[in-house]
């Protein structure tokens, strides 16, 4: 019977996993192996951070809900993968052999990247993991005892903004709540050349959207930044100019810091000869397949995509859960195509939508398709772009305890957007403009 090994229990694999079985039945096997016996709804985690979550409400056993569609779990991290012999080796010296692997395994945070980052023995705190986001909650409970400078945002090199934003603002929020937004002075440090970025080159008027939301909430910002190291009470920040060059250097003090790192791929998928750019992210070609080994597909951030623009700071490309949804939807279909002796021709729509809560109110973004120039470019603000968040962590949560395969952004998210329904797959030539068939850049 084919075997199709899954690595990676996160949105992409669980996902990944319920929808080959729906799809291709009961003809195959599928063993999923994830690093934790937990299922983490990751983009809660920034709730989590201010005690609006208990990692409890955003988490769930997966064995046990996979199980109930004959899907075995393995809770063991991968050790190394030997696509020579088609076989995964986990760290407890468990071999499973496949005859398809698909890599979901998100990214390695790379905190290293900039001393003093992170969290201990680092100095500032994380919402990229659950855990990160829990010990975040127990740092901000203490700083509440003894308010101060806080300073939030995103290093160079980071792909992954949305959460700094979505934290900026939550905490602002929070702390006048609290009656202490007086007493914190706050500031906003990224990579981007300008705040509104996104690693997208800007969205719609997300650039005036957010300053106008930053002057508002008197949050102080500095863009086109570099962290240069971060101690117990401060940090290091280089502003560049357009051309890269340091125009002025910054010393900024804290009480609270919360930066999210650059990520890299995980070391057992970087360490496998030819599946990998120099970062460690799975290269793939249109139809998520790698391009060096037919039989191993990769979805989520741990794929390489190409920065969608050249920065003075370098920062990279997001991967949105719209995208990952498609893109596991291209996978299950190619796999299914395979088995049934047709050609694997479907490839993802890569197109960027994203959902930030602002903690009183919300930010819309999306970007179709997301390297540019798009058919659809815009941002919106509101309170139902929060209610439209909180929906959508219960309806995946659902979808993720009762094992279905819907494809929750295309069929309930655009149309709440006011787009119109796009194609799920395409199976056609590829557009090297939307798809990761043109890898030159993310291979520098």
């Amino acid at each position: 019977m084919r075997h199709i090994v899954v690595i990676g229990a996160g949105l992409a694999g669980m996902s990944a996993a319920y929808e080959l079985r729906e799809t291709l039945g009961g003809d195959v096997r599928i063993t999923v192996v994830g690093d934790g016996e937990r299922f983490s709804f990751t983009p809660s985690n920034p709730w989590v951070a201010l005690g609006w979550r208990t990692a409890e409400e955003i988490t769930l056993a997966a064995s046990d809900y996979l199980a109930r569609k004959d899907i075995a779990y393995v809770p063991d991290a991968v050790a190394a993968i030997e696509p020579d012999v088609n076989t995964v080796t986990t760290g407890t010296g468990r071999r499973l052999g496949y005859d398809d692997l698909l890599i979901c395994t998100g990214p390695r945070l790379a905190f290293e990247d900039v001393p003093g980052l992170g969290p201990a023995p680092g100095h500032t705190q994380s919402v990229c993991t659950t855990p990160h986001a829990q010990a975040a909650w127990d740092a901000y409970r203490a700083f509440l005892d003894a308010p101060g400078p806080i300073v939030i945002g995103a290093v160079q090199g980071a792909s992954c903004f949305g959460p700094a934003y979505e934290f900026a603002m939550m905490v602002e929020h929070d702390l006048r709540k609290r009656r202490l937004r007086d007493r914190v002075p706050m500031t906003f440090v990224t990579s981007e050349p300008y705040v509104g970025h996104m690693g997208l080159g800007g969205v719609g008027d997300s650039r005036g959207l957010m300053e106008s939301l930053m002057r508002e909430r008197g949050i102080q910002w500095i863009a086109n930044a570099s962290v240069d190291a971060v101690r117990a009470d401060a940090m290091d920040v280089s502003e560049h100019d357009e051309q890269g060059a340091v125009k002025r250097r910054h010393v900024l003090p804290f009480g609270y810091a919360m930066l999210l790192p650059a990520f890299r791929g995980v070391a057992p998928v970087a360490a496998v000869d030819r599946l990998c750019n120099p970062r460690g992210f799975v290269l793939v070609d249109a139809h998520q397949r790698s391009t060096a080994y037919p039989n191993i597909h990769a979805a989520g951030v741990c794929v390489a995509i190409p920065p969608v623009e050249a920065t003075p700071v370098p920062t990279g490309a997001p991967k949105t859960g719209f995208m990952i949804e498609s893109m596991v939807t291209a996978i299950v279909r190619n796999i299914d195509a395979t088995v049934r002796g047709k050609p694997a021709e479907f490839r993802a729509t890569w197109n960027a939508v994203c959902l930030a809560d602002l903690g009183d109110t919300g930010m819309a973004f999306v970007a179709l398709p997301q390297i540019p120039p798009r058919n659809v470019t815009w941002a919106r603000r509101g309170r139902w772009v929060h209610a439209a968040k909180v929906a959508f962590e219960k309806y995946f949560l659902y979808k993720m305890r009762h094992g279905t395969s819907e494809p929750i952004y295309e069929k309930y998210l655009l149309g709440l957007l006011g787009i119109a329904r796009l194609r799920e797959m395409q199976a056609s030539t590829p557009d090297s403009r939307t798809s990761p068939s043109s890898t030159t850049r993310e291979q520098r």
